[in-house]
């Protein structure tokens, strides 16, 4: 099971589109999350304030219809009143008979409690009349006569309390207004049931919630797109990078076998121009003296000379053509003079007047900065030789803060990088490579006075003092 678990381990690892396709979704669902709960609090809170303010008008306009409708019941009794002494019972009965009458609306009607805490009118709640109702509270606990008596006494005011409806026998919230005839001892009062206003109320909370519902859902919805074009530009760009990569892959592949070909019909060449007829001149002279040794010819030491002679020519270009592959000074001796041996044999067989100038400096280079360095130099000086026709070559070499830097600058014709020389962009191309693969820079600048070549290696390439390479030390690789 453990071993099953182990196999499985790997598999759950995210690949590396994964993990781009995750960083680069994770910050947006951050920030849509972040957006939509920003969206739906500042909705709610705009909305509460609006609706509060919906309510407080409404419950003012309910007010002031309540206002309206006293005022009219004080127009219908006030004479009867102010000519009535307090003890006045047939004007006390005259008015309970006028506010009795005095309906509106389904629910509307006027009623009387005197100030001991009993009802003498209450037209649409007969049952209400004549009974003490001292102490009387609502559902909730909210004092009702008291209260109203409190008020009457007090001059006048509003009331709120829940109360049953006439029409339907439900219970629901109410205003009360009320005025106190000091004379009689008499609470008169009207109310209107805002059960309406706390439903619009209600109906305007839950459309909100509704919108900011929908909302969420068209943020989500957004997102879900925004998720879906995120992961199909990502395939799109992952199979374009992989087509883009495949052909500079098949490319580089086309360039590194020619570069090859190349390579080997150079050594074929030298091998047969070069030490193919020196070995062919050597067995012809052994053939020569070993016919004059069989004549008894005092001249076959000559020509074993002779074959001597061009034996050592042989070896000497063996020796060549290794050092061109490979060179055993880039190893023994460090870069700078394997450089200056490049040079002066380049100059020795060109005739083209070559300096090299170096500075030692502190760093010291890893194999793989010394072979690209080591082959951007003899690059260019192939390139010299082949293309520039130029008189004379400068190398410079030394160590700056940023790494290390080569300079290789001809005095030739120059080449134009857009068309240039077949060859010489090949060989510029392999140059770039081996430089970029060590995070290196190479610059090229080429006009009608020369082309300039700068190659620059990062110190990521140096090595610590007294790090072996190849069997020794620092101090050995100068």
């Amino acid at each position: 099971m453990m071993k099953r678990a182990k196999a499985i381990r790997p598999r759950l690892k995210p690949t590396y589109g994964q993990k781009l396709f995750l960083l680069a979704t994770l910050p947006l669902l951050a920030s849509v999350a972040a957006i939509a709960i920003l969206v739906a609090n500042q909705s709610r809170q705009l909305a509460d304030r609006e609706i509060a303010a919906l309510e407080t008008k409404l419950i003012e306009a309910k007010r002031d219809e309540l206002q309206n409708y006293m005022s009219i019941a004080r127009t219908a009794f006030v004479n009867i009143y102010g000519r009535a002494a307090p003890d006045d019972d047939r004007a006390k009965l005259e008015v309970t008979r006028i506010l009795a009458a005095m309906l509106y609306g389904q629910d509307g009607y006027f009623f009387v409690f005197d100030y001991d805490g009993t009802n003498l009118v209450a037209p649409r709640q007969t049952q209400l009349i004549g009974r003490d109702w001292t102490g009387l509270e609502d559902i909730n606990g909210v004092p009702v006569t008291g209260e109203l008596i409190r008020i009457a006494r007090s001059g006048g005011g509003y009331h709120e309390f829940d109360w049953p409806k006439p029409s339907s026998d439900e219970t629901a919230p109410m205003i009360a207004y009320v005025i106190g005839l000091q004379d009689w001892r008499w609470a008169i009062g009207t109310g209107i049931f805002v059960d309406d206003i706390r439903a619009s109320v209600a109906a305007a909370r839950a459309e909100v919630e509704a919108r900011i519902q929908t909302t969420t859902y068209l943020i989500l919805g957004i997102t879900i797109v925004a998720l879906l074009s995120v992961f199909a530009t990502g395939i799109v760009l992952n199979i374009r990078e992989r087509r883009l990569a495949d052909a500079k892959l098949k490319d580089l592949t086309e360039r590194i076998i020619d570069t090859q070909e190349e390579e080997r019909g150079r050594v074929a060449r030298e091998l047969h121009d070069g030490i193919s007829q020196i070995l062919v001149s050597v067995r012809y002279a052994l053939d020569l003296a070993q016919r004059r040794l069989a004549k008894g010819d005092a001249r076959a030491g000559d020509s074993l000379a002779k074959g001597t002679e061009a034996l050592s020519g042989a070896i000497s270009e063996v020796r060549r053509i290794s050092r061109d592959l490979r060179p055993g000074a880039l190893d023994d001796l460090g870069l700078g003079p394997a450089i200056k041996a490049l040079a002066d044999d380049f100059s020795a067989r060109t005739g083209i007047a070559t300096e090299f100038e170096t500075v030692v400096f502190r760093g010291r280079l890893d194999e793989e900065a010394r072979i690209a360095l080591y082959r951007v130099a003899q690059e260019a000086l192939t390139n010299v030789e082949r293309h520039a026709d130029a008189a004379s070559v400068s190398i410079q070499l030394r160590g700056r803060r940023t790494g290390a830097y080569m300079r290789i600058a001809d005095d030739g014709a120059g080449f134009d990088r857009r068309g240039g020389q077949a060859g010489a962009g090949l060989g510029l191309r392999n140059m770039a490579e081996r430089i970029e693969q060590l995070d290196g820079t190479l610059t090229v600048s080429s006009s009608d006075r020369g082309t300039v070549i700068e190659a620059l290696v990062p110190l990521s390439h140096m090595l610590r003092p007294g790090r072996r390479t190849n069997g020794m030390t620092e101090k050995e690789t100068t």
